[in-house]
């Protein structure tokens, strides 16, 4: 028979996460470390607008790029949070959850052959969506000398003439690293002298632990170049609702909305109504639960400095990322064996690239009870390898 297949799709790799899940999935009194969900459950008010618009029958389709008081909502919400403006009408669509539209901004933008530069460690998802769009995935391998973020030196060093696209992943998945207001301007100069264009993917924007999180698409001669990618799954506990969005120019935007319409056709209509609460009346909750992570974040980073695991201070996102190439394994090897030894589940930091080789990504979205257990498992572990 002839191969069913797409060569293309078969040289992807599966996710390195998952590998864990499925494993601790099985393991009785397994502990994990490696979800990056929070453990919050939707905060009530909003489950109940969801609830609410369902008993009065809101069960149809919506428009194409979403429920218009949705959208506005979302411009209000970023005008008043991150000091940048967009038009509801033209320049936003909501889709299913940030994923979605990391996919269709690529195969908006990309043609084969077209380069785009992703900053790694980081998301799972970005490379294989620009290899299923026939692109060039060009990796820059962020230093933990320099705290995971994107310096302008690195940016100028892989750019060719084949460059279109720069995906920004921070607040960063897995590292927890932030870009500040002077780091995005410094890489602003070298974006505008070569003509590139920005995917910044915001999910955890409201999860920033000094100062607050700066858009680049806020920065002058940026919005123009720059999708801004957030949603609803980390700030607002609503993972399970499969809701986010996208701001971008129209010319982009308009592109993308046709995949949109052929792909998916709309976002859930609950989730829409669900999120304009959340938009509306859920900054109490966004502070309530960045308050928690932020003291799950200080607990976990000094417990592993005291077991004399380095391990650089995270500021955003709920995930911390120490380094324990001292101990002679890969980080797989390592995962695998605390596992296998302890029951305690984190991933290794392989599985968002190559350059995570020496480090573990922790999640801290657990409660503090589930961390003392697992870090008290980790060092019990850590004490057997040293001599």
């Amino acid at each position: 028979m002839r191969n069913p297949l797409s060569k293309k799709v078969q040289a992807i790799e599966p996710s390195g996460i998952r590998k864990f899940f499925d494993i601790v999935s099985e393991m009785q009194d397994a502990i994990s470390l490696g979800v990056g969900e929070p453990d919050f459950e939707t905060p009530w008010h909003i489950r109940e607008e969801g609830i609410y618009s369902l008993e009065q029958g809101k069960t149809f389709y919506t428009s194409n790029a979403g429920l218009k008081p949705l959208k506005e909502e979302i411009c209000t919400y970023l005008k008043r949070r991150f000091d940048v403006s967009y038009d509801p009408n033209t320049e936003v669509m909501v889709t299913i959850g940030g994923s979605e539209a990391i996919d269709i901004g690529l195969r908006a933008m990309i043609d084969p052959g077209d380069e785009v530069l992703i900053p790694q460690p980081s998301y799972v998802s970005y490379l294989p969506c620009v290899t299923l769009t026939g692109g060039v995935p060009v990796v820059i391998e962020l230093k933990e000398e320099n705290q995971f973020r994107l310096t302008k030196e690195q940016l100028e060093a892989h750019i060719t003439d084949k460059t279109k696209v720069l995906v920004l992943p921070f607040p960063n998945n897995p590292t927890g690293a932030i870009m500040e207001r002077k780091d995005l301007e410094e890489i602003r100069d070298v974006i505008i002298e070569h003509d590139l264009y920005v995917i910044s993917d915001e999910i955890y924007a409201e999860l920033t632990y000094t100062g607050g999180h700066v858009t680049i698409a806020s920065l002058p001669g940026m919005k123009e170049r720059t999708l801004l990618i957030n949603g609803f799954s980390k700030a607002y506990a609503m993972t399970g609702w499969r809701l986010g969005y996208v701001c971008a120019p129209q010319v982009i935007l308009s592109q993308m909305l046709k995949i949109h319409q052929y792909a998916i056709m709309c976002a859930p209509t609950t989730s829409q109504y669900a999120a304009v609460e959340a938009l509306k009346h859920g900054d109490d909750d966004v502070e309530m639960m960045r308050e928690a992570y932020n003291q799950r974040r200080r607990y976990l980073v000094n417990a592993f400095r005291e077991m004399g695991i380095p391990c650089f201070e995270p500021l955003g996102a709920f995930y911390i990322f120490p380094n324990i190439s001292k101990f002679g394994m890969t980080s797989d090897e390592f995962a695998t064996r605390l596992l296998q030894e302890q029951k305690v589940a984190i991933v290794p930091g392989t599985a968002f690239g190559a350059c995570g080789e020496g480090f573990l990504r922790v999640s801290y979205a657990y409660s503090i009870d589930a961390l003392k257990e697992a870090l008290d498992r980790i060092k019990l572990f850590i004490d057997s390898l040293n001599p």
